[in-house]
């Protein structure tokens, strides 16, 4: 229900921001300003994401929980996706995304509503079998033609 009224309030959130800044400010300059916030939203998204990259890369070698840089991640992509979408609205909460104090707050806020049950680092236990001496495998015989052998080695010696 929440994200058929976001598809239906978000577009005419839009429309109602073009029509009352396009009437203040013109058409040229609208179209101009959609413009501007896409390029420098992308220029800002390609920062954040190599900052979150870099952040998610050093959680990983130092075996910490990765859940805060992925999220920031995925924060940001969503942001650049907003970003690129013409409009003021989309473009507000795009903006706001890139602060990382407002996706700080987000994550906060999500991990509240999520429960993680456990998360592990490291090498895992080694699951115990019954019978640890058995090896498990495949087997063919091969023939072997000792005329052909011209040197004898030590493995075919019996």
């Amino acid at each position: 229900m929440w994200l058929f009224i976001a598809f239906l309030a978000v577009p005419l959130i839009e429309i109602t921001l073009f029509i009352q800044i396009g009437g203040a400010i013109g058409l040229g300059w609208t179209l101009v300003t959609v413009v501007l916030t896409a390029i420098a939203g992308t220029w800002l998204v390609r920062n954040q994401g190599i900052l979150a990259i870099s952040q998610l890369k050093s959680s990983f070698s130092d075996l910490k929980d990765p859940t805060e840089p992925l999220v920031h991640g995925a924060m940001i992509l969503f942001s650049g996706a907003l970003l690129l979408t013409p409009g003021f609205f989309t473009d507000a909460i795009g903006f706001l995304l890139l602060v990382p104090a407002v996706r700080v707050f987000v994550f906060k806020a999500i991990r509240a509503r999520v429960n993680v049950q456990t998360f592990q680092t490291g090498p895992q236990p080694r699951r115990s079998y019954p019978d640890d001496d058995i090896i498990d495998g495949e087997y063919s015989e091969v023939a072997q033609d000792r005329d052909r052998i011209k040197r004898p080695s030590k493995w075919t010696d019996h």
